[in-house]
Formats: structure tokens, sequence, C-alpha cells
């Protein structure tokens, strides 16, 4: 039966403040939260921050926060909360999931940024702009090779387990 889920923070939103800006860092970032904050709950992270409260808290943080430097700050929802058992890697080991999503996202935010300058200024993007991001610098995996990597890392890993077993029943005999 699996174990009961109990929230430890109901009723709040968790959210990403990514900065991406030649003047502003983090620490800047966490420094103005914390002078405007009432209540909500501020992590400074390598991208950023991670704000956790009340909706209308987290709120009006994020809208000061991005008053700084509007192209350069961008936000996003959190599905879990700070320490979630689910998700937290102090509880799962080893690198948090989403980190490598987050290390993407940030190589995009430069050219979110501009976008964002061009449409305030009235510049439609020409499709010569579109085309020359690079989402992938190498041919992306095949999902049938993929697949039969995953089943020889599994047979390798069975395999490993069997002549564990094996040599621990002869040991004991």
């Amino acid at each position: 039966m699996p174990k009961e889920y109990n929230p430890e923070f109901v009723g709040t939103v968790t959210k990403y403040v990514f900065v991406e800006s030649p003047d502003i860092t983090p620490q800047h970032l966490s420094i103005r939260a914390y002078e405007i904050s009432q209540g909500v709950m501020i992590k400074e992270t390598c991208f950023g921050l991670q704000i956790t409260g009340m909706p209308e808290e987290v709120e009006k943080v994020i809208a000061a926060l991005r008053e700084m430097d509007p192209y350069h700050i961008l936000v996003k929802d959190r599905g879990f909360p700070p320490g979630d058992k689910r998700r937290c890697r102090a509880n799962l080991g080893g690198a948090r999931p989403g980190y490598f999503g987050h290390e993407f996202e940030m190589g995009l935010l430069r050219h979110i940024s501009k976008g964002l300058k061009a449409m305030e200024n009235g510049v439609k993007p020409d499709e010569k702009s579109v085309n020359a991001i690079t989402y992938h610098d190498k041919p992306l995996l095949d999902t049938e090779r993929l697949e039969e990597i995953a089943v020889s890392k599994s047979r390798e890993s069975a395999n490993k387990e069997a002549d564990t077993g094996a040599a621990k029943s002869e040991t004991t005999k």
C-alpha cells in the first residue's frame, strides 16, 4: 500500500525566477526579494530564485523583481514545493531531475529576452532570426537506439545480480 502523502505547504505556489542578465545576479534578486517579501520562502539558486508562498504574495514579489530588468528576469511555475519528499534530492539522492531542463532553458533565455525587446519595439521576427536558434549541437538519439541501450543495460544489471547471488550462495555452502 502506498504511503499517504500529506503536503506541508497547502494552498501555496512555487515559482522559479530565472535571471539571464548582464547587470543582475541571483544574489541581487535574493536581496531585493528579502527586502519586499512578507512570509514567502525564498531560495537562491544558480539560475535565480525559487519562491514559495501564498499566490498573491508570490506574484507581488515577482512583479517587483521583474521591474529590475523585465527582459532578463523570467518566471516559470514549479510543480512541487521545496523539500517535497516526492522530488527532493535529499530524499531521492543525486541531481534533482529537473536540473538538466533548467540548464537547457537557460540557454534559450537570451533569445526570449531579445524577442521580448523586439516585440515591445514593434519589430516582427524574420525567418533567419527564428531559424538561428539551435536546440541541439549534435544529432538526437534515436528512440529505437535508446530502447536497445536500456534493454542491454537492464540485462547487464540482471546478469550481475545473478552472478553476485550465485557467488554468495557458493561461499555460504
